[in-house]
């Protein structure tokens, strides 16, 4: 029993240590977001600003003509990425866990290949495909090339894998199609995978900021990660419009979180139904 009580022990005191200092980055950001220029780069690190100010919200917001479509091309990508992800990557899964089709084994070595290529490699490739399609500077050339991903295509395998048989044959009986089947009973039921797999590929839109880069041009079509470059000069770095923006980049991943969060444990360990 003693030796619990150290292991516990010292085990809290890592996890406090590592909340502190991951939480600590984040509050001086939220403080700095609220300071003049001159407070932040004096290299003071008050958390508490000495001259309160929402101009910094209002240039980004008022100021700042693109930051509203930055917010809205970032939102439109994300959301609209995130959902071609869950139909398509949900529909593969199911199909190579419970389907049964010629090339069936080939086709999952594919996909376990494919996890093992750099998105690095393929970014040159992409980029010449897109422009020879006319879709560079487009919301299409930003989403189509990551509406799947093989990394979540073997994650809903793996979850399906272990969904009740009993359910799908009792919709079989009930007179289902099998595309009937997956969408109104095996997906509804999927919901804690959804929800892991939805907070991990909006993460992944959200952040992006090579894809961008090579893909968009136009300061119009620019997402917010490539549009806080922006503030950035070659001689002066705005910081306190970089951390404003900041928060306001951080605030929808932490309500997908905070929405989805009592499927979030259940998804990543890949059970089934109860």
């Amino acid at each position: 029993m003693e030796k619990n009580k150290v292991g516990k022990t010292i085990l809290y005191m890592i996890l406090g240590l590592y909340a502190v200092t991951t939480l600590v980055p984040f509050l001086w950001a939220l403080s700095s977001s609220f300071k003049t220029l001159q407070e932040i780069v004096s290299g003071s690190m008050s958390f508490i600003p000495k001259n309160f100010t929402l101009e910094n919200y209002k240039q980004i917001f008022i100021e700042q003509e693109h930051f509203p479509r930055w917010m809205f091309n970032s939102l439109f990508i994300a959301g609209v990425g995130t959902f071609l992800n869950l139909i398509f990557n949900s529909m593969a899964g199911y199909a190579l866990a419970r389907l049964t089709f010629p090339g069936k084994k080939a086709l999952f070595i594919i996909i376990l290949g494919v996890l093992m290529i750099p998105a690095q490699v393929t970014m040159i490739p992409n980029y010449l495909i897109l422009k020879e399609l006319g879709w560079l500077n487009s919301y299409q050339g930003m989403i189509v090339p990551g509406m799947i991903n093989a990394t979540y295509i073997f994650m809903m395998r793996q979850f399906f894998i272990n969904f009740p048989k009993e359910l799908e044959e009792a919709a079989e009986i009930d007179g289902l199609s099998k595309f009937g089947t997956f969408f109104r009973v095996v997906l509804p039921l999927a919901k804690p995978a959804l929800a892991a797999q939805s907070i991990f590929i909006f993460m992944g839109f959200w952040n992006d900021f090579m894809r961008p880069l090579i893909v968009i041009t136009d300061i119009e079509m620019f997402t917010l990660p490539l549009g806080l470059n922006t503030f950035k000069g070659q001689f002066v770095s705005y910081w306190n419009y970089i951390m404003a923006a900041s928060m306001v980049f951080t605030l929808p991943v932490l309500l997908l979180y905070a929405f989805f969060n009592r499927y979030f444990i259940k998804g990543i360990s890949f059970t089934g139904g109860k």
